[in-house]
């Protein structure tokens, strides 16, 4: 059986373990506590800088029927789908893959329907800015008039690419790449939960290849892992 990268393993479950991007995070929990939502967010940044992962706990935030201090208990049924990936409350979509208007009709017409379970349906449009100018046109009516259940966040690692009439009707918010340090630290947190000797000369190379990217550092990691053993 495959183990589980390190990556997906240590994905951040609740804002409080998140590594950085700290303006961000009180301001989202901020508009947690106060209600004031946006329907459409904006999350732009270099890859691995925690786009997709601050989604999904906005997400588990928004649908958790134990909220604890204002952050999701992990514990109820609708927190265990979000963590395992297969919540019908959160839609993922790959837009470099779905880029096309026929994809985007048809999220328009499922966007419609009310969640079964919990409040709000999250959809996550991943490198939003592969759509065509046809799909985005056709996003836009529904970025205009959502319906009260529905948020949607979109990712990009290139917003310039974004139609500023999309931009226009999302919050934005930008994430930056994490320092050296930061990933370090996570690093070595990351070692010790794994019982994995690293020595800081070596977790300092790693987060200097990873460039800022936490997601590359932890599969750098993992391929030091692989060649070198736990030891």
């Amino acid at each position: 059986m495959a183990s589980q990268s390190l990556y997906r393993k240590w994905r951040s479950q609740t804002f409080s373990d998140f590594v950085g991007q700290a303006e961000i995070v009180q301001t989202l929990k901020n508009a947690l506590a106060s209600g004031r939502l946006s329907h459409a967010y904006l999350f732009t940044g270099p890859r691995g800088t925690g786009k997709t992962t601050t989604a999904r706990l906005l997400a588990k935030t928004l649908n958790c029927t134990n909220l604890k201090g204002g952050e999701p208990c992990n514990e109820c049924e609708q927190c265990r789908e979000i963590t395992a990936g297969n919540s019908f409350n959160v839609i993922e979509i790959d837009a470099a893959s779905n880029r096309g208007i026929d994809s985007i009709r048809e999220l328009r017409e499922k966007v419609m329907v009310r969640p079964s379970t919990g409040k709000y349906k999250i959809y996550i449009l991943d490198e939003a800015h592969m759509l065509t100018t046809e799909a985005f046109n056709a996003l836009l009516k529904t970025l205009e008039e959502p319906p009260e259940h529905a948020i949607f966040v979109m990712a990009t690692t290139d917003v310039e690419k974004m139609p500023a009439t999309v931009i226009s009707r999302c919050q934005p918010f930008y994430f930056k790449r994490f320092t050296t340090l930061q990933i370090v630290k996570h690093l070595q947190f990351v070692a010790e939960q794994e019982q994995i000797e690293i020595e800081r000369g070596a977790a300092e190379l790693i987060a200097r290849a990873a460039a800022g990217g936490m997601r590359d550092a932890l599969s750098l990691l993992d391929q030091a892992i692989a060649y070198c053993g736990h030891t």
